[in-house]
C-alpha cells in the first residue's frame, strides 16, 4: 500500500537510554527517505546549544545524545527539552531536505583487489549465489552504493545498492580480526572494514584506501549520503598503491 505524504513526513520519538532521542523519519534501508534524514541531522547539528552532545544520522533516523545534567535545571525532564528542541528546529525540515534531495552527494571511487589473499570468502559468497566468481566481482564493482549510515567501527560505511543476487548471509563464526581495508558482504548491504577488528562479514575483497584517518579534520572518509562506486584493480596494484 502505497503510503500518504502525510507518513513520509511523520516523525516517531523513541528514548535511547536517558541520554538520547531517537527520530525515526521511516524504516529499514529507504534511499527515498535519506535526504529528510540528512537534512534533519544538519538541522540539529548547526549551533548545538549546551547539553546537546551528538546528532547522529543512520538509515531512516536521527539519534541525538544529551547529556542531561547541562540541560536547564528549572525546565521540562531532559528528554522533553530535547524532543522540543527537535521539533523546533524540524520546521525548517521539509525546505532543507529539498536542498539535500538537488544537491547531490559526493561520488567516492574505491579501488578493490578482489579474491586472493585478499577476499578469502569470495569463493564462498559465489558459491552461496550460485555465481561464477568473476559475475561476483563483476555485479560487486558495476554497482551503485549510497552511504546510509557509518558505525560499528570509526568510519565502516554501511552501503546500500548490493545487487539481490549478491545476497549472501553473514559467516557462521566471525573471525578474530578482519584486516583494515576489508571488503565484505552482510545480508542485504556491503561495506568496508576502515581498522582492523574483529568481524564476521563474507570478505570477497580489500582496498588500499584508508577510510579512517584520526589524524585528520575529518577522520571518517565517508559521511551519510555519499555515492560511492569500487574499482576493480590487481593485487600489482595494490602493493604499488601502498
Amino acid at each position: 500500500m502505497e503510503r500518504s505524504a502525510a507518513d513520509k513526513r511523520r516523525m516517531t520519538f523513541s528514548a535511547l537510554g536517558d541520554t538520547a532521542v531517537v527520530v525515526a523519519l521511516g524504516s529499514g534501508i529507504d534511499e527515498a527517505v535519506l535526504p529528510r534524514v540528512r537534512a534533519l541531522a544538519h538541522l540539529l547539528g548547526a549551533n548545538r546549544p549546551a547539553g546537546i552532545m551528538d546528532v547522529v544520522p543512520a538509515y531512516a533516523t536521527v539519534t541525538v545524545f544529551y547529556e542531561p545534567g547541562r540541560l536547564a535545571a528549572n525546565g521540562p525532564r531532559p528528554y522533553e527539552q530535547v524532543c522540543r528542541f527537535i521539533i523546533d528546529r524540524a520546521r525548517h525540515l521539509d525546505s532543507e531536505a529539498k536542498k539535500k534531495t538537488a544537491t547531490a552527494g559526493r561520488v567516492m571511487e574505491i579501488p578493490v583487489s578482489y579474491g586472493g589473499e585478499y577476499g578469502p570468502d569470495l569463493s564462498e559468497v559465489a558459491r552461496h549465489c550460485g555465481l561464477p566468481v568473476t559475475e561476483v566481482m563483476t555485479l560487486h564493482a558495476k554497482a551503485d552504493y549510497l552511504v546510509h549510515a557509518i558505525g560499528f567501527a570509526p568510519g565502516f560505511p554501511y552501503l546500500g545498492g548490493l545487487p539481490a543476487k549478491l545476497s549472501t548471509p553473514r559467516r557462521p563464526t566471525p573471525r578474530g580480526s578482519v584486516p583494515a581495508g576489508s571488503v565484505g558482504i552482510g545480508g542485504a548491504q556491503t561495506g568496508v572494514y576502515p581498522l582492523s577488528t574483529p568481524g564476521g562479514w563474507q570478505i570477497i575483497g580489500r582496498t588500499p584506501l584508508a577510510l579512517f584517518r584520526p589524524g585528520s579534520a575529518e577522520p571518517a572518509l565517508l559521511r551519510v549520503g555519499d555515492k560511492v562506486k569500487f574499482r576493480a584493480i590487481t593485487p600489482e596494484e595494490f602493493a604499488r598503491w601502498k
